[in-house]
């Protein structure tokens, strides 16, 4: 029997990652059956689950998979440019935030996945205060203002964005509160004149 290679089984997984965040997002985790899920990615049931335990599981590794993603953009860009991209419709952004949306709702009522899902909501956390200490060192963040606190702003600010976005209000002219977001946490150098 032939070997599949690991290139071929990773764009497997990608498939069925980015077929299930269509699924997830559209009828929500109880409503994303297994039906759902095959014609979402178009794969049998079989080959979803050989990739991933459970339902659960699969889920986990789609919320993931976008902590990740949005952990990359933090690292190089900030947490800010995180929410310009949501407002400017970049990667999956519908898709993203349904799944966010879950995983807010999951967290609420599933203590067993708050449980699990507590392991993976640091990495958005850990490079948000990475990039702010970072920003520090180099003289571009306030610096009366506790990096821990700015993390917490910046947090907060994002869910309040993800409420606004779900709630179906305008996404136009959110820009220039996103621009005084980013002024907030900037280091003020005085204007000489």
């Amino acid at each position: 029997m032939p070997r599949v290679s690991q290139d071929h089984l990773d764009a497997r997984r990608r498939q069925i990652l980015d077929g299930s965040r269509v699924c997830f997002a559209r009828y929500g985790y109880e409503g994303a059956t297994v039906r759902r899920l095959e014609e979402a990615t178009g794969l049998s049931r079989g080959a979803i689950f050989h990739h991933f335990r459970d339902k659960e599981s699969l889920f986990l590794a789609l919320a993931e998979d976008d902590a990740l993603r949005m952990a990359d953009v933090v690292a190089e860009q900030g947490l800010v440019q995180v929410m310009r991209d949501l407002l400017a419709g970049g990667d999956h952004p519908a898709d993203w935030l349904g799944t966010r949306l879950e995983v807010s709702r999951r967290l609420r009522t599933d203590p067993e996945f708050r449980g699990r899902w507590a392991e993976r909501s640091e990495q958005l956390t850990t490079a948000t205060r990475l990039r702010l200490l970072r920003q520090r060192e180099a003289g571009n963040l306030r610096d009366d203002v506790d990096v821990d606190v700015l993390t917490a702003f910046l947090e907060l600010v994002l869910e309040g964005l993800v409420s606004h976005l779900a709630m179906g209000l305008p996404a136009a002219g959110l820009g220039p509160v996103l621009d005084l977001v980013e002024e907030t946490v900037r280091r003020h150098r005085p204007s000489r004149g």
